[in-house]
C-alpha cells in the first residue's frame, strides 16, 4: 500500500511537541566526597621546663564553632596564667580536661572538627583522623547537611563567667565546701576573687533575718568534734616554691645587714612627685617610690661589683670521673627579679637592662609588671632571665630579713620597712649634741658563700648605702 507525502508529514507533525519547557532541564551532578579532619591539638610547651598547666577555665564547649586565634582555654603554670588560642577554624568536638585538672605538655587538649583544605599545608602538631561529609550539592546554591549543622551551632560556646577564678580561689572554694558557681564574682569579666568567696560564706552562715537577734549565748561555740583538718595539694606557684627553695638549700648563706639614710632621697621624692611636668607622657600617674631609686643604686654599685651579678653554673654529678667543674658566668646585662606578693602567692618577674634605664622608666615598668602580677596576667617570658633578685618585704613590715638566694643566682637584697628614728646630728647636719628627725631603712644582704666572700658583699652593700644616702652621687654615676 502506497503512503502519500502528505500523509507522511502530517503523521511527523503529530508526534512533535507543540511547546517547549518555559525553563531547561535541571542536571544534577556529583561531587567528589569531601573530608573533615578530626584535629587533637596538643598542649604546647610554653617555655622555662614547665611539663604540666592547671586548666583554669574553658572559653568554648563542644559544638562550638572558633576561627583562627580565638581563645580556648586558660591554663595557670606555675609562674603564670597563659591564653592558649586556636590554630585553626574549625568546631570543637572534644575538651580531654575538666577545670582545675592538670594538662600535660604535649598530649591532648582539645579535638576539633577541620576542614582539609585548611591543614593540607600541614603544622600544628596531633593526630588527626579522616571523616567522609556530605557527597551532593545542589548545583542551584543549595548546602550540604554538614554545612546546616555547623552553621546551627554557631551561637555555643559561651561559657558563665561566673566560674572564672585563680586556683587559689578554687582551693578556697574546696577548703569552704562552697561551689564556685554559686558566688557572685566582682572581678573582672565576673572573676570570683577571695573577698567574693568569704562574702558567700558568711551570707550563708548570717542569713537575713527578721526575728529578733538571740543572744550571743545561745550561740553554741564550735567544738573539736565538728572541727576536720584538710589535707590539699599544693598549688602552681607553691610547687615551683618548693622545688626552687629545696634546691636553695645547698647554698651556704653569707647574711649581711646595713642601715640605710634615705632622709634626703625621700625629700627628693617628694620634690619631684610634686612636679607638674615630668619628661615622660602620661609619667604624671606614676609616683615615685623608694624602690626604683634602690634598683638604681645596685645596678650602679654592681658595675664595680660584678661578682654578685653572676650565675653559678654546678655539674649535676658530684663524681670526679666526669670531669665538670662549677663555672661562673657574668652577666653584663642586669636583669632584677622583682619579688611581688599577689593574691596567688609569690610571683618574681624581671625587669631587664636597668643598667640602660633612667628611674622613672624602672618605675614605669614596675607599675605595669605590679599591675599584671595580681591580675594574673604575666606571661612565661616575665619570669626568665634574672640575674639578681631584690625582695621589698617592708610593704609588709618587718625590719630584718634572711633572704633566700635563688640558684643559679649568687646573691639576694632583702629591703626592710622604713621608719623614723631620732639620731643626734652628725657633722654635715650642724653637729653638736642636738636630735635631729631620720628615716632609716634596713637593707639585709646574702651571697653565695661558695663563690663570693663576706668582703666582696659587704662592700657592695656599703656602695649601695654611700649612693642613696648621697643621691646626687647617683646622678654623677648614671650614663
Amino acid at each position: 500500500m502506497a503512503i502519500s507525502k502528505t500523509t507522511l508529514l502530517r503523521a511527523l507533525r503529530s508526534t512533535t511537541p507543540r511547546h517547549t519547557p518555559s525553563h531547561p532541564l535541571r542536571q544534577a551532578f556529583h561531587s567528589s566526597p569531601r573530608y573533615a579532619i578530626i584535629k587533637s591539638f596538643p598542649l604546647a610547651d610554653i617555655g622555662e621546663g614547665i611539663t604540666e598547666c592547671q586548666l583554669i577555665q574553658w572559653f568554648v564547649q563542644p559544638g562550638a564553632r572558633v576561627q583562627q586565634f580565638d581563645k580556648l582555654c586558660e591554663v595557670q603554670s606555675d609562674k603564670a596564667s597563659v591564653e592558649i588560642t586556636s590554630p585553626y577554624e574549625g568546631v570543637v568536638t572534644k575538651l580531654w580536661y575538666e577545670p582545675d585538672e592538670m594538662a600535660v605538655t604535649g598530649r591532648s587538649l582539645v579535638d576539633m572538627d577541620v576542614d582539609e583544605d585548611d591543614v593540607a599545608g600541614g603544622g600544628g602538631g596531633g593526630g588527626e583522623v579522616k571523616v567522609e561529609r556530605a557527597a551532593s550539592v545542589d548545583v542551584e546554591g543549595g548546602r550540604g547537611d554538614s554545612d546546616q549543622k555547623r552553621e546551627g551551632r554557631r551561637s555555643n560556646g559561651k561559657q558563665d563567667h561566673s566560674s572564672l577564678a585563680t586556683p587559689a580561689v578554687r582551693h578556697l572554694t574546696k577548703e569552704l565546701k562552697v561551689s564556685i558557681t554559686d558566688v557572685q564574682g566582682t572581678g573582672k569579666d565576673g572573676r570570683v576573687l577571695k573577698e567574693d568567696v568569704h562574702r558567700h560564706v558568711q551570707s550563708q552562715q548570717n542569713p537575713p533575718s527578721t526575728s529578733s537577734p538571740q543572744p550571743a549565748a545561745s550561740q553554741p561555740r564550735p567544738t573539736s568534734s565538728n572541727r576536720t583538718d584538710r589535707t590539699v595539694p599544693l598549688s602552681p606557684i607553691q610547687t615551683q616554691m618548693f622545688r626552687a627553695m629545696t634546691r636553695s638549700l645547698a647554698i651556704p648563706h653569707f647574711l649581711y645587714t646595713t642601715t640605710v639614710d634615705i632622709t634626703s632621697l625621700t625629700a627628693l621624692r617628694q620634690k619631684l612627685n610634686n612636679t607638674t611636668k615630668t619628661p615622660l607622657d602620661n609619667s604624671s600617674e606614676i609616683k615615685l617610690t623608694q624602690l626604683p631609686f634602690i634598683l638604681k643604686a645596685v645596678s650602679l654599685s654592681l658595675n664595680h661589683h660584678p661578682l654578685l651579678n653572676a650565675s653559678l653554673s654546678t655539674p649535676q654529678s658530684t663524681s670526679s670521673s666526669t670531669g665538670e667543674k662549677p663555672e661562673l658566668t657574668y652577666h653584663t646585662s642586669h636583669n632584677f627579679g622583682i619579688a611581688i606578693d599577689t593574691p596567688t602567692g609569690l610571683l618574681v618577674p624581671v625587669i631587664r637592662d636597668i643598667q640602660d634605664l633612667t628611674i622613672l622608666e624602672i618605675a614605669s615598668q614596675l607599675l605595669h609588671l605590679s599591675h599584671h602580677a595580681r591580675s594574673g596576667t604575666l606571661s612565661p617570658s616575665d619570669f626568665s632571665g634574672a640575674t639578681f633578685t631584690v625582695s621589698n618585704i617592708g610593704n609588709i613590715g618587718g625590719l630584718v630579713v634572711a633572704p633566700v638566694i635563688s640558684a643559679p643566682q649568687v646573691a639576694i637584697l632583702g629591703i626592710g620597712r622604713s621608719r623614723v628614728v631620732p639620731a643626734f646630728a652628725d657633722a654635715k647636719e650642724g653637729g653638736g649634741l642636738g636630735l635631729v628627725r631620720r628615716e632609716e631603712v634596713v637593707f639585709s644582704w646574702s651571697a653565695d658563700h661558695r663563690v663570693v666572700d663576706g668582703a666582696e658583699c659587704a662592700r657592695a652593700a656599703e656602695r649601695v648605702r654611700g649612693l642613696l644616702e648621697e643621691v646626687g652621687g647617683m646622678v654623677v654615676g648614671m650614663r
